[in-house]
């Protein structure tokens, strides 16, 4: 039976046959996940940053709608709810947006981090 600590000294050894390539992460289980390379991400960030500018534009167009045009009522039951409707339709728009932002932000910062990672592997010999 395989014990993990040996394992992990096998990945340790730079003449080993099952030393993983200078690209890989070694894990617990005995499994070998592959890092993404920088253009991997950055091709991943553009595309959740050009969704995030396009729900910007449409979370713009939807409050300018909303302010354009007046909830028209003397029944206060339904301009509660037009407000509410309304508030959650722009708050649901206005959270897409910070959500792909933000996937785009962290995207952006994994491909400058891999980067690096790869740059000190080839500076250190290995």
């Amino acid at each position: 039976m395989n014990n993990p600590s040996s394992n992990a000294k096998s990945f340790a050894k730079s003449s080993d046959p099952m030393q993983p390539p200078e690209n890989t992460v070694a894990q617990s289980d005995n499994t070998v996940e592959k890092l993404p390379s920088p253009l991997r991400c950055l091709s991943g960030a553009l595309i959740a940053g050009g969704l995030a500018i396009a729900l910007y534009f449409l979370t713009v167009s939807i409050a300018e709608t909303f302010t354009s045009k007046p909830i028209h009522s003397h029944n206060p039951a339904v301009v509660n709810i037009g407000v509410a409707v309304r508030t959650l339709v722009l708050g649901v728009s206005t959270l897409a947006t910070a959500v792909c932002s933000l996937v785009a932000l962290g995207l952006v910062a994994l491909a400058i981090q891999v980067f690096i990672q790869q740059m000190s592997r080839k500076g250190s010999g290995e």
